[in-house]
């Protein structure tokens, strides 16, 4: 797209203004997410997503408490509870006593809940490689480059922008 405000503007790329690209980005990761959630409706078993967030936690943290849960999902207590709750009934948590503190309930997915979650990362990857496989080659190649850039200026500590002054 190319802007012609006065003298001395210059032709503008569709990367040059954050606030369009933000909007592009939005629209995307909405098309995206109804992507993620077809996968999961369409697995044996339809976690909902705080059900899949909470089984995806727990894989990557085998046993941590109901607190620790909790504070990974950034949820409530009880909210954490009630869904371990709903795991546990479906067969995909269970709840063991902690060995050495008697008091401390650790939590841990059941074989069928590693099942569960292998079966909706494995649809989600052959949904996203279908919508993939219809792009052209050059506009994939693009948009992998972008999201690499995307990520490694998420992880870069960025100034804070509060003030004009310059030092």
């Amino acid at each position: 797209m190319t802007h012609s405000n006065g003298p001395g503007d210059r032709a503008r790329g569709p990367g040059d203004c954050p606030e369009a690209v933000a909007r592009e980005i939005a629209d995307a990761v909405e098309s995206l997410t109804s992507l993620w959630s077809r996968a999961a409706q369409e697995a044996t078993l339809r976690p909902s997503a705080p059900q899949l967030r909470a089984l995806r936690a727990l894989q990557s943290a085998p046993g941590v408490n109901l607190t620790a849960l909790a504070e990974r999902l950034n949820v409530g207590l009880p909210t954490a509870s009630r869904l371990c709750d709903r795991l546990e009934a479906a067969g995909l948590l269970e709840r063991v006593l902690h060995p050495s503190r008697r008091r401390e309930v650790q939590l841990s997915l059941t074989t069928h809940g590693l099942h569960v979650l292998t079966d909706v990362a494995e649809r989600r990857r052959r949904l996203l490689v279908a919508v993939l496989e219809a792009m052209d080659p050059a506009a994939r190649a693009a948009l992998s480059l972008g999201m690499q850039a995307f990520g490694a200026a998420q992880e870069t500590p960025r100034p804070h922008r509060g003030g004009t002054s310059r030092g």
